[in-house]
């Protein structure tokens, strides 16, 4: 496979669970928001506008941190390149670029979703209309990911497809949960506290893990079952372990189909040696912010390497 082609494959699919991810990150700030009075609701989408990495950029156009200024800049403005339009965008870009290398049926999933998003977003979003414009971004990747394990063989471009997947949603689950950790609570004292309980209620919720961890925990919300689940659990789709456990698999089929392995490859071990074993115990014990720092710099170093190991920029 020719390089641009799983630079493509890679992108394409980075830039899809980012999109999808990033309206899970304003879909736990609008759920936090309306839960606070109005000046804790701006602090809310202060730390929104934070850990998407868009405060430079929204700071230079906003005085405010309101709503809906926020969620408008983080969905569709056109001079954000981290913006969900221009992020779809690229999406569609790379797909066109790997046209020969996805079915039909992925090209027409990523199309449809396009065109219905850039519709969406052809004017400001209202209060009324941002909770479906952020499920229409949310299907859009359901939809995609569908096509490509209904229709593609299970050969290098799908494994490219699946590796971007998995090295950015590992990447966005553990700023979730730093945004809520580190940044949302107004101080320590808040730890284990209702408020504390019902933003990892919320967080749970923008990751679509809520039913599935009240089924293993018999409804009771719990800081530390909530970390251990979305950290440990290999068993949720979009927890670290499952994430860094499928992204393994991918990179290991890759090598064999390569017949050589690369320094991500090496990487991963290296990773795998940090998380076997590992308690939730441990993961206080190094604090969970230090931690979920030291994780996501192991994943882009990892999409670094794979990028040199397949001759492709990152």
């Amino acid at each position: 496979m020719l390089g641009r082609t799983a630079n493509s494959l890679f992108w394409m699919f980075r830039y899809l669970e980012r999109a999808e991810n990033t309206a899970r990150l304003l879909d736990a700030g609008l759920r936090m928001a309306l839960t606070r009075d109005s000046v804790s609701a701006e602090e809310e989408w202060r730390s929104v506008i934070e850990t998407a990495g868009h405060r430079r950029g929204y700071e230079a156009k906003n005085a405010t941190y309101t709503g809906m200024q926020a969620w408008n800049y983080i969905l569709r403005d056109k001079d954000s390149s981290a913006s969900v339009l221009n992020t779809f965008q690229q999406i569609r870009s790379n797909a066109r670029e790997a046209r020969s290398a996805i079915t039909s049926e992925v090209w027409e999933a990523v199309n449809d979703s396009w065109l219905q998003i850039k519709d969406m977003l052809a004017r400001p979003v209202g209060e009324q209309r941002v909770g479906e414009v952020l499920t229409a971004v949310r299907r859009a990747g359901t939809l995609a990911h569908g096509a490509v394990l209904g229709s593609m063989l299970r050969e290098e471009g799908f494994h490219f497809a699946r590796a971007g997947t998995f090295i950015e949603r590992a990447d966005n689950i553990a700023r979730i949960m730093d945004i809520k950790y580190y940044l949302l609570l107004p101080s320590l004292s808040y730890v284990g506290s209702s408020m504390d309980t019902g933003q990892w209620d919320m967080v749970l919720r923008s990751v679509s893990g809520d039913s599935a961890y009240r089924w293993l925990n018999a409804g009771q919300i719990d800081a530390r079952g909530i970390v251990s689940f979305l950290v440990l659990d290999e068993r949720f789709p979009r927890s670290l372990a499952y994430s860094h456990a499928a992204l393994r698999e991918n990179l290991a089929a890759l090598a064999r189909i390569h017949g050589i392995e690369g320094t991500s490859n090496e990487l991963m071990r290296e990773s795998d040696t940090r998380l076997s074993g590992l308690s939730i115990e441990d993961v206080f014990d190094k604090g969970l912010h230090q931690f979920l720092t030291d994780f996501t710099a192991a994943n882009s170093s990892i999409a670094q390497a794979i990028a040199q190991d397949y001759r492709f920029l990152a």
